[in-house]
């Protein structure tokens, strides 16, 4: 059985690149964290972070992006940024997957903070 968050973010990718988007990588590791997404909308660079549940529980899954969060992500980006030597436009989006049972909805929160 495939695991929730894996199944949720092979679900962002295939809706990003419906939209158009270009993944540059997925699940990309650094000393501090992991970013989920990597891609590309026309010439920004856009650092997705995927959240997926099966039940609203524990609120919505894009809560559980707070300001701890927002912050880390930020520094992760900051960390790929140097390491590919890129200097672009970059936005922040936020996928929300909500899977109950075969219902699936997706959320893409475009442009969901800034840093």
């Amino acid at each position: 059985m495939k695991l929730i968050g894996s199944e949720g973010e092979d679900l962002a990718v295939n809706f990003l690149k419906d939209k158009g988007y270009k993944i540059i990588s997925r699940n990309y590791k650094t000393p501090i964290g992991e970013i989920d997404v990597v891609a590309k909308d026309g010439e920004t660079l856009v650092f997705v972070e995927v959240k997926t549940r099966t039940t609203d529980s524990f609120g919505y899954p894009f809560e559980a992006v707070n300001s701890k969060k927002r912050h880390k992500l930020k520094n992760l980006a900051l960390l790929y940024l140097k390491k590919h030597k890129k200097d672009c436009a970059v936005r922040f989006d936020v996928m929300s997957i909500h899977m109950n049972n075969d219902k699936k909805e997706i959320e893409h929160i475009e442009d969901a903070f800034e840093v």
